[in-house]
């Protein structure tokens, strides 16, 4: 009897290990295929922040429109490569333009996300390509939305087109999937902060 019961759990254990690789795996194809932006302000406090967002709105009424014409994330990325310098320049003088000396940085690269819930999906815990912006020292709260698909000026329909359909039904019914969500960004956390630790 007692070997029967520790069978039973050895195989509840090895049947949730497998749900959960296979839940990551789509995770995985929803990092893949989208591309973020990211703004951090320079501080918490309100002038900074109010400025972050004045940041954000300055890029995507600039570029913003560009990223739905684009079929899939690579087009997206190299786009944004090829106008890093006008997107940086749009973003310091923003700064300029609102009485701040700040320094601002822009490049576009790997960023760790926490989970974010969006008006119609969710998107797990976990490092994206971004497009990074940093006000000056980038110590305040951030700011983030998906350039591709183009979700960060209402085109988030898109989503569903471009990743396949088992990625996009964990994104859009993610009330069915929370406990694996939460399971997903504690993991990605634990995995990020001895990334971190690595690299100092």
């Amino acid at each position: 009897m007692k070997i029967l019961k520790i069978s039973i759990v050895f195989g509840l254990i090895i049947s949730i290990l497998l749900c959960m690789a296979r839940f990551d795996a789509l995770c995985c194809d929803l990092r893949e295929n989208v591309f973020r932006l990211h703004i951090r302000a320079a501080s918490d406090s309100d002038f900074d922040q109010e400025l972050k967002l004045k940041v954000r709105d300055s890029i995507l009424n600039t570029f913003g429109k560009n990223f739905l014409d684009f079929q899939n994330k690579n087009s997206a990325v190299e786009y944004a490569k090829n106008n890093l310098e006008s997107i940086t320049n749009v973003a310091k003088q923003t700064v300029v333009n609102n009485g701040y000396a700040y320094d601002v940085k822009v490049y576009i690269g790997e960023s760790f996300f926490e989970n974010r819930e969006y008006d119609t999906f969710t998107l797990p815990a976990g490092t994206y390509e971004a497009i990074n912006i940093i006000i000056d020292k980038g110590e305040g709260k951030n700011w983030w939305c998906v350039m591709f698909p183009a979700i960060c000026i209402g085109a988030s329909s898109r989503l569903q087109d471009n990743v396949n359909q088992a990625s996009a039904n964990v994104a859009e019914n993610s009330d069915d999937f929370e406990i694996r969500f939460k399971t997903v960004e504690i993991y990605e956390d634990l995995k990020n902060f001895f990334k971190n630790r690595k690299n100092k």
